[in-house]
């Protein structure tokens, strides 16, 4: 490993250490059925503390990456076999199709927000507020960011604190965020009006979590959801014109 992590903007230590080792995953260096190295070896190599290298191995564990086996160390899983699901036939071509995962969305996701409001432990709520701040920056930047909208989703789905929520956003996988799929090269109203108007809507969300609004936090959800389902409908409209 590399010691002591470089500054990150934006980034808190336990991010940087989950990123560091999800790569290292994802790069082969560890494989299935490796233990990774010891807490005390982690908080060595990273400079970091104990507390640190816990959080980011729960972030982790979270993302079935990893698991814990009592007295014996952290181990890397297999990764989960893909089943074949009727999500698996939403047609990204079909801007229909997109609309018909928007709406059932927004029937699920309203209540995983409003469960994270009032279930979300400091922890989560941290991954959100990073979540978010890497999709500002995307945004901001007028940088693809459907990838960092799945990832702020995701985040919320977990502070919900019930498993089903976070297995569905996966099962839908890239499903979830439609608006690449119906774009040639940039994403689909990639304007700064486009831009600002996510931005805002997924700021609503992320603020009444914050201030553990239920009732907020399942408007401001269902309110951004409808709200793109009616923008992929106005793209239908004008693409058959």
């Amino acid at each position: 490993m590399n010691g002591n992590l470089p500054p990150a903007q934006g980034k808190t230590l336990v991010l940087q250490v989950s990123e560091a080792l999800r790569t290292q995953i994802t790069a082969g260096r560890f494989k299935p059925g490796d233990r990774l190295p010891s807490e005390a070896q982690l908080t060595q190599d990273f400079g970091v503390s104990r507390t640190v290298v816990r959080e980011a191995i729960a972030a982790l564990r979270s993302d079935g990456l990893v698991e814990p086996r009592q007295g014996a160390g952290v181990f890397v899983l297999s990764p989960a076999p893909v089943e074949a699901t009727g999500f698996t036939l939403v047609d990204p071509a079909r801007v229909s199709s997109l609309i018909e995962m928007l709406e059932l969305r927004t029937a699920v996701e309203g209540d995983a927000a409003a469960l994270a409001a009032l279930r979300r432990s400091p922890a989560q709520e941290e991954r959100i507020l990073e979540a978010f701040d890497h999709f500002r920056q995307q945004q901001e930047a007028g940088l693809p960011s459907a990838e960092a909208d799945f990832a702020l989703h995701l985040c919320i789905a977990e502070a919900a604190n019930n498993p089903r929520f976070v297995e569905f956003l996966r099962l839908i996988g890239t499903a979830l965020i439609p608006r690449r799929a119906v774009s040639d090269g940039p994403e689909m109203g990639s304007t700064p009006e486009y831009a600002q108007r996510l931005l805002s809507e997924h700021e609503a969300i992320v603020t009444a979590i914050q201030n553990g609004d239920e009732n907020a936090a399942r408007h401001a959800m269902r309110t951004h959801l409808h709200n793109s389902q009616n923008r992929y409908r106005q793209w239908l409209r004008n693409n058959r014109r």
